[in-house]
């Protein structure tokens, strides 16, 4: 449902060494059987890198499962990925961000087998040469690298059971003849996602509570096709589109609400009422981008110039009917909400890179982005007496129309520096220049307010983002580095839509066109013994930072009797720090039965906000105050077990344990999961298993007391145990991989769509 409320191995290579020499062959029988073993968790620069290539854990998993087990990123909710110490991870396919909305992202990852992998990169500061916003991380996913022409694919099937059942199937298939490279994927599936609400809030002796139930049937189909032809031995000309279609219909939220408030005649006693939510949405959205990209290399040291031409499309169209009835059934108040978006972006970047013998290397580039998005919301109400029949208003239903237009125009330029001054020591410098001018205009010809049908919102900045990184190899077993960055994060689109979407009666969430963009401020020091153990020590300060933030206040109804209005705004709400210390390892351990992955350490938040208006409508609530702070412990571990010696039977074990912290909404309560999975590899064909959430214990509560009493209290269960059977069977040859790698011109918007 669109109106939740809260949304956090080795690779062992056995390469032998067999010199045949005649006149030795003492020296011969020395070296037999010498294995070398690879690196597989390390370093590089500005990076870390997991190889994955022939390791177990990929073989019959999906993408979204192996990137849980990869070291630094975790998941508390089966949807999101986070790097250590970062707010979001965006997700790079061989250099190219995926430009798919959150959700179609999440799907599509879910949907994708691994066994196409080659390694794994971590970006968790960005250099200026990343369109990134915020703290963001990158997760760059390098499919495995070209050996022979021919044709190969893999084909999944997958059933899971939670509350319901769910399936999903997928298809790639990769190409390459000569100078032509061809990869395509198509995936989809149906699945519903439940999720159970209790929802608690409160102002002096005046107490609402609602519970009950949200099931959100899906239908997702999708893919993407890449076409990458070499003109010349220095020349490539490629073709990228990527697609991605949801229909989500007979959404239902149906909520059982106890209000509790003084009785006016009565003094010191109490009233209970009850009433029911029962709200109805059908919505679908399309995701559509294609990508030209042009790249010529320059040299034979790896200098290149590089251009990219994309254009972007998003469309979704949600309706949605909120009925409130009272305890008999009887309608009390209905609301109707069409809410379509419409957002079109065109993009282009041009990249030169020029090495030098020296190990140095000079980067810069530009981009440039315009997006306009269209929202054109209506909302009509209808009021009915107490027996049920339609109230007498003029007019009823009541209209509230708002058509709201934002268009927007980025300019950005870069310049890097990055130089290897000796085998131990390099570093890297550079800054990127933004120029952004946007313009929100809001129509709406039935507010009663004449300065309020038509609004212009114009906001123009420019910022200088600075950004260092220095790697120093102390010795063969120890390695440090220090990163340093600065970035801004806009407002998505959908936060900008001035809409209000309803919960219940007196519960609802308030987006705000008057949102600006947030400053934030990353520093990282890193250290590494023997490319297995790590620390990690993170610092990250984020100005006016976005966020969604608890309003309540009492008023009268039209019965004069007092009741309680939460509101969720969004808006920018104070300052906020996040620090950080993690230690890792990861391992193969008793000749690589066991595969670990561990990671703990602490998180300190410090929060620094206050808002007690409604900045779309100027409507004041009492004063919600957030200047608290708190340090948890957080634990991932992820271990694969070998249970033969064949390499065919695979368990594995993963773990993870947040401890409560402070954030906007207030108190999130300590979460954790265990999940299982056993796994059978037989020839090209791989069976799974897997238990997610065996404790149950994967569950969200949040609960905020404020010092003048108000208190609010959320509890959101997504079923998250549940038990997955899975088949992948691959084909073909199974070295092949596309041409090169390719980055969109329109990666920077696509997180922005959510």
């Amino acid at each position: 449902m669109k109106t939740t409320i809260l949304i956090a191995a080795i690779f062992f290579s056995g390469l032998t060494f067999a010199q045949e020499k005649k006149q030795d062959t003492l020296k011969t029988k020395s070296i037999e059987g010498v294995t070398l073993t690879k690196q597989v968790f390390k370093k590089q620069s500005d990076r870390f890198v997991y190889d994955v290539a022939a390791s177990p854990v990929a073989k019959g998993n999906t993408t979204f499962d192996l990137l849980k087990q990869t070291p630094l990123l975790s998941t508390t909710d089966d949807k999101t990925l986070k790097i250590v110490g970062k707010n979001n991870a965006l997700i790079y396919i061989n250099g190219r961000k995926t430009n798919m909305d959150a959700e179609s992202l999440t799907q599509f990852l879910k949907n994708t087998p691994a066994e196409n992998i080659q390694k794994i990169e971590v970006i968790t500061v960005p250099g200026s040469e990343y369109q990134v916003e915020s703290s963001d991380g990158i997760i760059n996913i390098i499919l495995k690298k070209k050996m022979s022409d021919g044709t190969s694919g893999n084909m999944r099937m997958s059933n899971t059971q939670n509350k319901y059942n769910a399936s999903n199937a997928s298809f790639s298939v990769n190409y390459r003849k000569d100078k032509l490279g061809i990869n395509a994927n198509l995936s989809g599936g149906e699945n519903i996602n439940p999720q159970s609400y209790i929802l608690r809030n409160g102002i002096g002796n005046v107490k609402n509570e609602s519970v009950g139930n949200i099931d959100d049937p899906n239908k997702n189909l999708g893919g993407y096709l890449n076409i990458d032809y070499q003109l010349t031995e220095k020349s490539n000309l490629a073709l990228s589109w990527n697609s991605w279609a949801n229909k989500s219909y007979n959404s239902t939220i149906d909520l059982y609400n106890t209000l509790v408030q003084p009785d006016p005649d009565h003094k010191g006693q109490f009233l209970t009422s009850h009433t029911w939510t029962k709200n109805k949405e059908d919505a679908r959205n399309y995701n559509n981008s294609v990508n030209l990209n042009y790249e010529i290399k320059l040299d034979s040291l790896g200098s290149k110039f590089n251009v990219n031409a994309a254009y972007l499309h998003y469309k979704r169209f949600q309706f949605s009917r909120n009925n409130t009835l009272n305890e008999g059934l009887t309608p009390i108040k209905t609301i109707t909400q069409d809410i379509p978006q419409i957002i079109n972006n065109f993009s282009g970047t041009v990249d030169y890179i020029q090495k030098f013998k020296n190990d140095f290397t000079v980067s810069i580039g530009g981009n440039f982005n315009t997006t306009k998005t269209d929202n054109d919301t209506k909302n009509f109400t209808y009021l009915f007496n107490d027996d049920g029949t339609p109230e007498n208003v003029t007019p009823n239903p009541k209209p509230d129309f708002n058509h709201f237009i934002y268009d927007e125009k980025i300019y950005g330029a870069y310049l890097t520096f990055e130089k290897k001054f000796s085998d131990k020591f390099s570093g890297k410098v550079g800054a990127r220049y933004e120029i952004t001018n946007s313009l929100g205009t809001a129509d709406s010809p039935t507010n009663e307010e004449a300065a309020q049908q038509h609004q212009s919102i114009k906001r123009n900045y420019n910022n200088l983002l600075p950004y260092l990184s220095l790697n120093y190899a102390i010795n063969d077993k120890n390695n440090i580095s220090y990163s340093f960055s600065s970035r801004m994060r806009r407002p998505s689109f959908w936060e900008l839509n001035p809409v209000k979407n309803i919960i219940t009666q007196d519960n609802y969430t308030q987006n705000n066109p008057f949102v600006k963009a947030s400053s934030t401020y990353n520093q990282e020091l890193t250290y590494m013994y023997k490319n297995s153990y790590f620390l990690i020590l993170n610092h990250t300060y984020e100005k006016d930072q976005i966020t969604q933030v608890p309003l309540q206040k009492t008023y009268m109804d039209k019965n004069n009797m007092e009741r309680v209005r939460l509101a969720y705004i969004r808006t920018n709400f104070g300052d906020k720090q996040e620090m950080s210390a993690m230690l890792g390892v990861q391992k193969s351990l008793f000749k690589q039965y066991l595969t670990l992955n561990f990671n703990a350490g602490v998180q300190h938040n410090i929060n620094n906000g206050m808002l007690d208006t409604d900045p779309t409508t100027g409507e004041v609530f009492d004063t919600y105050i957030n200047n608290r702070k708190s340090t948890s412990l957080i634990i991932t571990s992820n271990n694969t077990v070998r249970l033969d010696k064949k390499k065919t039977w695979f368990l594995g074990v993963n773990f993870f344990y947040v401890d409560k912290q402070q954030i906007e909404l207030g108190v999130l309560k300590n979460l954790m999961s265990l999940d299982l999975s056993i796994k059978k590899n037989w020839n090209d064909w791989t069976f799974a298993v897997n238990v997610n959430d065996v404790l149950r214990t994967n569950v969200v509560e949040i609960e905020d007391y404020q010092a003048n009493g108000n208190y609010n209290y959320i509890r959101n269960d997504q079923y998250r145990r549940n038990l997955t059977v899975s088949i992948t069977y691959n084909f073909g040859n199974q070295k092949v991989k596309k041409v090169r790698d390719i980055e969109s011109a329109s990666d920077a918007i696509k997180n922005r769509t959510r």
